[in-house]
């Protein structure tokens, strides 16, 4: 059947409602979008370790406090991300998006003239990780929202944005402080964030109604088999008024012609129209943000898996430079490995995507086998020696990092997680759980390393954060079947309960039926012979 599409207004904007998730079309500009959108958000916060050792000589700070700038940014962009999913849901993805491309870029635009880290605290910490919540989490719920089949590989492709970013950011950016400082750099980079704007006028609401399909009728049947039907259902003779059937000779009901329909006399009674009964009832009210997702013990699980992994997500990006200079390893080949690790990362994600949309396995257990060779990855950081031993472990993490950062918010729509009707809130909810991690976790790789003179401690952490995660993560399904099983329980107690109380139907005389068929013959014959 062919798709529909119509436009309907929505608050601030319009969008298109289509009768079946379109797996296309439109979608393809949104994945564009959010390819850029990634770019200029995780992929400038991933390439934010070229200014590290810039602003530690500038600021006269420790490793630390100056982790505290991307730490308190994460935080702040998981924290109030049920904040976005409000605003979404009231004024629509796309105003969001482009008010948080202007924070973003306002906020990277006045650090460059901080004279303190409190001032970076301020302007990236707070100011930009606003903006990049209501920037990243919109974008990637109404990309979810355009794809069904291909979504695994969409959005995976899609996600490769962040990594081409870091990619030619680390670099460019390098090579552009040797030229005009770290302050004019960071000021080009705030100017380059106001395409995030521009990405987010691309973001077209979509809503899908599934489109009423008609029945067919069934072949008539006879006389007899009828009446037994009518009679049956009614418990009552057909000549009673309260069947609610109306039988006549009339060739209108002749069998073969129409079929004899109930007489409804409500409408008449309340002054309506009988035409208003066939109208579409009026949409249910969106929720602004559902927490009902917290009562799903499959969704606490993946939180949770989301709370401790991220403790690996941020960490290495921003080490793996400096680790780097401590072994000895020259600034351009120290960006060379962080970019390195990016490429590595873009296939990571194209080839989750590729994998999950095959799905040789259930989506979620391939995701814990991800997780459990990222634990891997991490270890393997404090053995590597020399340029090629990290430029070797980079690549292993950024292929496995690849592999679950480009997915573990799109499984949410899957029905082992929540499902795609509430994807909405709980990636609201479930990215507000993260921000604990994300605040944690930089500052205390720092003070690990602070404290231990080696950067290898930091590494560990995050393997430690990761392997939590995996455990929390392999009892999402479990945890599904289990509650699956209990409300199918409560259901089956529920019916039982029913037709407990029900009493037995009122037993017939033999001859009912007969008598019935054989006064409706007698009636019919009477006004014949009239």
């Amino acid at each position: 059947s062919k798709m529909t599409v119509k436009a309907v207004k929505m608050p601030c904007t319009s969008a298109n409602v289509y009768t079946k998730v379109p797996d296309g079309g439109w979608g393809w500009t949104v994945a564009f979008a959010f390819f850029v959108v990634e770019a200029l958000t995780y992929g400038i916060i991933k390439s934010f370790g070229v200014f590290f050792n810039d602003l530690m000589e500038s600021f006269d700070e420790t490793n630390s406090r100056i982790s505290w700038i991307i730490s308190i940014c994460v935080f702040v962009q998981t924290f109030t991300a049920p904040l976005s999913t409000v605003l979404s849901n009231r004024f629509g993805h796309r105003l969001v998006v482009m008010a948080g491309g202007l924070l973003v870029s306002a906020g990277m635009v006045i650090a460059s003239f901080a004279r303190s880290v409190v001032h970076m605290y301020v302007t990236i910490g707070i100011v930009s990780g606003l903006g990049y919540c209501l920037s990243f989490l919109p974008t990637v719920t109404i990309l979810s929202q355009y794809f069904d089949k291909r979504r695994s590989l969409v959005t995976a492709v899609a996600s490769t944005g962040e990594c081409f970013a870091v990619f030619s950011f680390a670099p460019a950016i390098t090579a552009l402080k040797e030229q005009i400082g770290w302050r004019y750099s960071m000021l080009s980079v705030g100017v380059l964030q106001l395409g995030i704007t521009a990405c987010g006028s691309l973001l077209r609401p979509i809503v899908i109604r599934e489109q009423e399909e008609v029945k067919a009728q069934p072949p008539e049947e006879s006389t007899e088999t009828k009446y037994m039907l009518e009679n049956e259902q009614t418990c009552t003779s057909i000549e009673s008024i309260d069947s609610g059937v109306d039988i006549t000779t009339s060739p209108s009901n002749v069998p073969g012609k129409t079929k004899a329909e109930p007489k409804s006399e409500e409408p008449k009674q309340h002054g309506q129209n009988p035409a208003d009964n066939n109208s579409t009832p009026p949409a249910p009210k969106t929720k602004l943000l559902d927490f009902s997702v917290m009562r799903d013990y499959s969704f606490i699980c993946y939180a949770f898996f989301g709370l401790f992994a991220t403790l690996g997500f941020f960490a290495p990006s921003l080490y793996i430079i400096p680790l780097s200079r401590s072994l000895g390893i020259g600034k351009d080949h120290s960006a060379y490995i962080l970019s390195a690790m990016a490429i590595a990362e873009v296939f990571g994600r194209i080839f989750a995507g590729w994998i999950l949309n095959k799905k040789p396995i259930r989506k979620i257990y391939i995701e814990l086998i991800c997780v459990i060779l990222l634990s891997v990855a991490l270890v393997a950081f404090p053995f590597a020696s020399g340029f090629w031993g990290l430029m070797i472990c980079s690549v292993y993490f950024g292929f496995m990092l690849g592999t679950v950062a480009g997915t573990h918010i799109p499984l949410l729509a899957e029905d082992d997680v929540v499902g795609i009707e509430r994807m909405s809130s709980a990636a609201g909810v479930y990215v507000f759980i993260q921000s604990l991690a994300g605040l944690a976790g930089p500052p205390l790789a720092g003070v690990l390393v602070d404290t231990t003179k080696n950067y290898s401690s930091a590494f560990y952490s995050c393997a430690a954060g990761m392997v939590l995660g995996a455990v929390f993560l392999a009892l999402v399904r479990p945890c599904k079947l289990g509650l699956c099983h209990h409300h199918h329980q409560q259901q089956q107690q529920q019916q039982q309960v029913e037709e407990s109380t029900a009493g037995p139907p009122p037993e017939l005389p033999d001859d009912f039926i007969d008598m019935d068929i054989g006064k409706a013959e007698n009636s019919g014959k009477g006004s014949d012979s009239v």
